[in-house]
């Protein structure tokens, strides 16, 4: 059964140096910003971080970057328009980039989770990210073998959870949130609602709670009040 926790601080306790995390989000789309804001605080460093981007704008994981704490990062889009941290790093050779597209990001990820071996993918044959891997041609087509993508952690932000951890997500929140929390072995969910067992539909439960170990709510953050005149 999941741990409910009182603060992001407790629910990220035990993420040691050298850890390999993946955190969900889809640009900030679901990025469990709490939660990244505490592995801040922790002082963990020398992190290897999974991701789809490598961070956007000054806050959450882009945060983490700049303060130095990922010395690698796994991800499929590592440049936008507001990647300035990562470009600064990678620049100053102070980061380690694996690019995957993010077809394979996402079934690698998935098949660490479904206790899958490894597969064979077409995406990348032909190209620099495909040296060094096998191929194999099947029926006329090549392939690149590609292994499973696990971590020690993943933090993962949902909409609501109840008390055994089962999971219901916003969206496109969504994203990589439930392969994720398959994969990890620690999985910690920021969630902005916490309801009482029973109070979910089984028929949209995402992600059941065995694949969740931590629960922390972090309300969503009230709406900012219209000023005075507005609509008038």
């Amino acid at each position: 059964m999941a741990s409910i926790l009182d603060d992001p601080t407790a629910a990220v306790a035990g993420i040691a140096d050298g850890a390999t995390v993946m955190i969900g989000g889809f640009g900030t789309a679901g990025q469990p910003v709490e939660l990244i804001e505490a592995l801040l605080a922790s002082g963990a460093t020398d992190l290897t971080v999974v991701n789809n981007n490598a961070g956007n704008g000054d806050v959450g994981l882009a945060a983490l970057i700049s303060a130095g704490r990922v010395r690698k990062i796994v991800c499929s889009y590592p440049r936008q328009r507001d990647s300035w941290h990562f470009d600064q790093k990678y620049r100053a050779g102070e980061i380690e980039l694996e690019l995957v597209p993010q077809g394979n990001l996402a079934e690698r990820i998935r098949a660490a989770g479904a206790g899958i071996g490894a597969f064979y993918t077409p995406t990348g044959y032909g190209t620099s990210l495909a040296e060094g891997k096998e191929v194999r041609e099947i029926d006329g087509r090549h392939y690149v073998l590609e292994y499973p993508l696990g971590a020690d952690y993943a933090l993962v932000k949902a909409h609501r959870a109840d008390g055994l951890g089962n999971l219901v997500y916003r969206k496109t929140a969504r994203n990589f949130g439930p392969i994720m929390a398959a994969a990890a072995t620690t999985t910690v969910v920021q969630v902005e609602d916490l309801v009482p067992v029973g109070a979910l539909d089984p028929e949209v439960i995402v992600t059941p709670g065995i694949y969740v170990d931590r629960i922390v709510r972090v309300p969503a953050p009230e709406p900012a009040p219209e000023p005075v005149g507005a609509g008038q």
